[in-house]
């Protein structure tokens, strides 16, 4: 592949990127010289599956963390200040992380438009703050199988959401299958197992799924931001502003957390750890390569979320509702993300 660039007068810099065949390729034009940088690891096949299988195995994990989190930090089900608190100290030392992460790589943290500050803190405020005010409330009246169930309805809104943003990502057959499939997993785990009752509540389960359709628009939205600044910076602001403002408005509302036994530091500091590196790679993953060759890992979440939930909160996983409900979801997805081979 050749790019050839005509001579002309050009007294500033000139950037911009060229996809190719799924690769994207940044370079960069100054004073007619051409200079090309690409990123040949993120979006490497085998390198990708690697690291997208590992943020999906770290969210999965976050259920349970989560939820005994709860318990050892003495927070009761309906004190929604003090969770909120609890997230926001997660997300606000996991964007410090990120940040400092950042200029131990020589990359700038300050040099930005003030357009990007606005944008950052947007995504902060609704990625991070508003999904998971809705996502910890949620969490507290549900068990970890369901939540982690119902979250992936996330990966079908992201679908959706597409079909209207991008010309090139437009609902086919199998989107539509896969999009139903889905959604009869959510109902079928709500069903009592006697198929009698049907369990779902608005600050429990509505509040998961409410949860899931705030992130896929947010990160639709953090994957255009991406394109024009640093992805490991810009989570790394989002994070911290989002995690600041969840634990301000935690105070405010009378949230508190007490008990800091070495225990609870160390489940904080591996939501901490969790929310930082997952978060990183996965905006450096969308970053570098399409929504759909990206979202096909998220059917992990759910598997990981309900194994590790039935492993460590000791909750049922073997009920046949579950399976059921495990395999409408991936399959699901798996449907929504085929693409044919040409």
């Amino acid at each position: 592949m050749v790019l050839k660039v005509a001579k002309g007068d050009l007294s500033q810099d000139f950037s911009s990127r060229y996809r190719y065949n799924e690769t994207v390729f940044h370079f960069s034009l100054k004073k007619d010289v051409l200079v090309e940088r690409s990123s040949p690891l993120f979006t490497n096949t085998k390198f990708v599956f690697l690291c997208a299988t590992f943020c999906c195995l770290l969210w999965g994990s976050a259920y349970p963390a989560i939820k005994n989190g709860y318990e050892l930090f003495h927070i009761s089900p309906d004190d929604i200040p003090s969770k909120m608190v609890f997230a926001g100290y997660r997300f606000l030392l996991a964007g410090i992380v990120l940040l400092i992460f950042a200029v131990a790589c020589g990359k700038s943290i300050g040099r930005m438009k003030p357009a990007h500050y606005k944008q950052m803190v947007i995504l902060g405020l609704t990625q991070t703050s508003l999904q998971y005010v809705f996502f910890y409330i949620g969490l507290a009246y549900t068990t970890g199988v369901k939540g982690s169930i119902m979250n992936a309805t996330g990966t079908f809104f992201s679908v959706l959401l597409a079909h209207y943003i991008y010309q090139n990502d437009r609902l086919s057959f199998n989107k539509v299958i896969g999009c139903v499939l889905g959604f009869a997993g959510v109902m079928v785990v709500n069903f009592s197992p006697d198929l009698t009752d049907f369990t779902f509540t608005l600050v429990g389960e509505g509040s998961v799924v409410l949860a899931a359709f705030i992130l896929s628009a947010a990160t639709i939205y953090g994957k255009r931001i991406s394109q024009h600044m640093d992805s490991t910076v810009m989570t790394g602001y989002q994070l911290a502003i989002g995690g600041l403002a969840l634990t301000l408005g935690g105070y405010l509302f009378g949230g508190d957390l007490n008990e800091f036994g070495w225990k609870a530091l160390l489940l904080l500091g591996y939501l901490v750890l969790l929310s930082s590196v997952a978060f990183a790679l996965w905006s450096l993953l969308l970053k570098y390569n399409r929504v759909g060759m990206v979202a096909p890992f998220n059917f992990l979440i759910p598997v990981s979320g309900a194994v590790l939930s039935a492993i460590f909160l000791n909750e049922s996983i073997l009920e046949w509702k579950n399976a059921l409900a495990l395999l409408l979801v991936c399959g699901g997805i798996w449907l929504v993300n085929r693409i044919k081979q040409v």
